[in-house]
């Protein structure tokens, strides 16, 4: 599927708990480097015609008002976790100055966790200046938002079926253990890989630091960057100094273009 160029916008690399975390004095949560600072994990695609949206985290206002992002085409979710999903009612300044009825691509336990947690949305007394969304299913196959191509990627947070999505050149994966082999087909080739990685010791439903590493190069993607990082992982800087030729920690506002 042919892919215009993409503008890639980190809005948020940190876990559920953001960095710095409440009540933690470690070093990382009192680090004055701004890379130490993550707000909840989101990412903003845009081509010359299309803005995309993954995820609307509990940060979601102020992400939108960090990157003065002024228009909004449809947003795609992972999953329904809370760090995910939070931020949807702000939604509805883009439904005021934008885009009357917002596209929001879902699957199906993302579709039920949405209306359990946003039941006023879809109940049938429409309350004034409440958000007004269009809940689409993501098809297994690839599909379009715009101009931008869109190839879903079912992966594993645990026992919870999630989702990634590949965009031309650029493939994006939060909240993963484990990824099926035919899952993985899906991701080689691409240029640019972003996966997460929320600390160095084992977790139950992540990927460390050294299980993002080994995937990037079992399927030898040539740059790799790593999201949803922990307090715990360590301070930006000495991490960077660890890692493999070609792999970086993203941070918030790392911006990427792909032609």
């Amino acid at each position: 599927m042919n892919c215009p160029p993409l503008k890639i916008v980190f809005l948020g690399t940190g876990t559920s708990c953001g960095v710095p975390m409440i009540a933690c004095d470690c070093e990382v949560c009192t680090s004055t480097d701004k890379k130490d600072n993550r707000l909840r994990p989101s990412i903003l695609i845009q081509s010359e015609t299309t803005t995309i949206v993954v995820d609307t985290t509990p940060d979601f206002r102020y992400q939108m008002l960090r990157q003065k992002v002024k228009k909004m085409d449809a947003i795609l979710f992972t999953h329904p976790h809370k760090d995910h999903i939070a931020g949807l009612d702000d939604v509805r300044a883009f439904n005021y100055f934008y885009k009357p009825v917002m596209p929001v691509y879902v699957n199906a336990i993302t579709e039920k966790g949405i209306k359990r947690e946003f039941e006023y949305i879809f109940s049938g007394e429409k309350y004034p200046g409440i958000p007004v969304v269009n809940l689409i299913t993501i098809p297994e196959e690839a599909f379009f938002i715009g101009d931008i191509p869109v190839t879903p990627i079912k992966t594993w947070h645990h026992k919870m079926p999630i989702l990634g999505f590949r965009f031309g050149k650029f493939t994006y994966i939060t909240d993963a253990n484990k990824i099926d082999e035919i899952e993985k087909d899906k991701i080689k080739g691409s240029e640019v890989l972003v996966l997460n990685a929320l600390r160095k010791q084992h977790h139950i439903s992540h990927f460390t630091l050294n299980e993002a590493t080994d995937l990037v190069a079992e399927l030898q993607i040539p740059h790799a960057y790593f999201t949803h990082i922990s307090h715990q992982m360590g301070q930006h800087q000495q991490v960077e100094l660890e890692l493999p030729e070609g792999m970086h920690l993203a941070f918030d506002g790392l911006c990427l273009e792909l032609n």
